[in-house]
């Protein structure tokens, strides 16, 4: 299970996640600036600290490093939720107290995935009652 991201981490791997496509530091870089002061040396770090993490994957270009997400936002937010659900002592409450927080179209996106789910896993058909083998008579 993968530790949720720090603030800053968070920052840039939204960009990286958005964007969808190999990034530069400068890149990163300049779209936050948009929002906060903040050093070249700092995104750098984050992004080294990223790839350490087996976040992102980078290749040389010229001088510089290209970095691409190694997963989709979905699949790290679904880690999230799976490790929070692993570590409770009542599941089953967990996910009564977790759907009772859902906004309608949270509930909607969540029969969505259910349909989408059981149409490709669907689960065995239940075994005949009696549970033994038919007897001659």
């Amino acid at each position: 299970m993968p530790r949720p991201l720090g603030e800053l981490e968070d920052a840039v791997m939204t960009r990286v996640w958005q964007w969808n496509r190999p990034v530069t530091v400068r890149e990163v870089l300049e779209d936050l600036q948009q929002e906060r002061s903040i050093a070249y040396t700092t995104v750098m770090t984050v992004l080294d600290n990223l790839h350490q993490k087996g976040w992102v994957r980078r290749e040389v270009e010229g001088r510089a490093y290209r970095y691409t997400a190694v997963s989709t936002r979905a699949a790290y937010s679904a880690a999230l939720m799976n490790d929070a659900w692993a570590q409770s002592d009542n599941p089953a409450a967990a996910l009564v107290a977790f759907f009772g927080m859902m906004s309608p179209e949270q509930r909607e996106s969540l029969n969505d995935a259910i349909r989408i789910v059981q149409r490709d896993n669907p689960l065995p058909p239940p075994p005949e009652e009696g549970g033994g083998e038919p007897t001659a008579s």
